[in-house]
């Protein structure tokens, strides 16, 4: 059966009546299943996720508002249209009031029955889309654990969503920090193949020697303490996806047989003359800079073309810092308790594991200034790592302050670092070079925030309508603005 198909519920006593609609329902694309009673349509609910029901309002035993109660109760959004005669639309408007799409009075014609039903399906539909979009503006900052509404952030989301659902292979290149491994499960998990699995690897934290095991596996006696036959990453991936990170620390060796994986979807266990076929996505990363490496002789041209088929550049933290006071709220609610995904299950309910840290907890504007100053040259990561700091020197405070901060970070805010500057013999005119630093600073500000007047002026904690005031002074000497 299609899966568009509706399934009907109609209950309606008059035996005559009842089949006529149902055979004029089915006509018209529904599924109609038939009952005679309240008790009887009870039961179905029960068995069945019905899509519509279709009740008469005056019944034997239960009634039509018995009827109406448990489909929305079991189904909050299941569609029901009541039926009822002349004398009992008063009861009909009662039931539109709990819950009811429509009612229908008899005698009526059956397009009178059919509009009420397509009328209340575009209802739903509608508030479906409306709900959808909604959740869509709400979450438009996140993806997968992925965080952020910077214009960066905002064109990775997309690009996220579309390469998803692609087989081609992905290279994901950043600083270290950068959030890599989270990108590659978030693609995984929005791709066909997340009901099979994903296999991680680190090719930079295993020696090289054992590496090549690592990845395609061995049998008994290939080497020195192969004691039996092992499965590689590359065989327990197959179907799924494979995330080879630090792709760079490669050696050569070990790059030409990854290669040839990914020309010829098939490889050899170590010490085995059997080919083993496999079907996996692979996804690279790196925080090296590979067409540099390319360049050096250090990485195969041929195997760098053939994992870079679909480029994904993670931005470092300092070019994103808009996305500072999203992570940080993130990080609060994980490491305090607020999020309760982020809390592991505790093994006795009578003593709850770090019970104190479960509370409210946002952190002062000073604080996060200096947050905000900060270069992260771990990233987020090293936010990651800050906040839950913060929050375990916080006490029972409700609020992180400027102290909770490493002297690093506390100091961010205070640094400025001035241009060098040269004098000449007769001097500078000061207004004149202050001037073209300021308008430096604006510029680069609107430069970064595609021309946002307000984003810009958060950038240089400014109000906008004091920006506003300097670029209309600044505007005969600065066109450009």
């Amino acid at each position: 059966m299609p899966e568009n198909t509706k399934h009907l519920l109609l209950v309606e006593d008059e035996a005559a009546a009842r089949e006529v609609w149902a055979e004029r329902l089915v006509e018209h694309g529904f599924d109609v299943d038939q009952v005679d009673t309240g008790e009887r349509a009870i039961e179905r609910l029960a068995e069945f996720a019905f899509d519509i029901v279709i009740t008469d309002l005056r019944l034997p035993g239960l009634d039509g508002t018995h009827v109406l109660q448990a489909a929305l109760d079991r189904y909050p959004e299941i569609i029901c249209i009541i039926v009822t005669g002349y004398g009992t639309v008063k009861d009909a408007v009662e039931a539109i009031k709990r819950g009811a799409a429509d009612f229908v009075t008899k005698p009526f014609q059956f397009d009178e029955l059919l509009h009420a039903l397509n009328s209340a399906l575009e209802q739903r539909r509608l508030k479906s889309e409306n709900a959808y979009l909604r959740s869509q503006l709400q979450e438009r900052y996140k993806f997968e654990g992925i965080i952020g509404r910077s214009p960066a952030m905002r064109a990775l989301f997309q690009l996220l969503e579309t390469v998803s659902s692609a087989a081609s292979t992905i290279l994901i290149t950043g600083e270290t920090g950068t959030g890599k491994e989270i990108v590659a499960r978030a693609i995984h998990h929005n791709s066909p193949r997340r009901v099979q699995r994903f296999i991680a690897l680190n090719c930079g934290a295993i020696p090289e020697t054992l590496l090549e095991a690592e990845l395609f596996g061995h049998v008994r006696g290939a080497f020195t303490g192969a004691i039996g036959t092992r499965q590689g990453r590359l065989e327990q991936a197959h179907k799924g996806t494979l995330f080879l990170d630090e792709v760079g620390t490669m050696s050569p060796a070990l790059q030409m047989k990854l290669l040839r994986v990914l020309q010829e979807r098939e490889f050899e266990r170590i010490g085995d003359t059997h080919t083993i076929k496999v079907d996996v996505r692979v996804i690279g990363a790196t925080n090296s800079d590979l067409p540099k490496m390319v360049g050096a002789g250090q990485f195969r041209e041929d195997l760098y073309y053939r994992l870079n088929v679909i480029p994904i550049h993670l931005p470092p933290l300092r070019d994103r810092k808009e996305d500072i006071p999203l992570l940080v709220q993130h990080f609060l609610k994980k490491f305090s308790g607020q999020d309760p995904s982020s809390q592991p299950p505790t093994p006795d309910s009578r003593l709850p594991e770090l019970s104190h840290r479960s509370r409210e907890l946002s952190v002062s504007q000073q604080a996060l200034r200096c947050l905000m100053a900060h270069s992260w040259p771990g990233n987020v990561r090293q936010l990651e790592n800050t906040i839950e700091r913060g929050v375990a020197l916080s006490g029972g405070r409700s609020q992180l302050e400027v102290a909770d901060l490493t002297a690093e970070i506390q100091n961010a805010s205070q640094v400025t670092v001035a241009p060098e500057v040269h004098f000449p013999a007769d001097g500078i005119d000061f207004e004149d070079y202050v001037g073209s630093i300021e308008r430096e600073l604006i510029r680069h500000s609107l430069e970064k925030t595609g021309g946002n007047k307000g984003q810009a002026a958060r950038l240089l904690n400014l109000k906008r309508t004091t920006l506003v005031e300097k670029l209309k002074r600044l505007g005969a000497a600065a066109p450009s603005f």
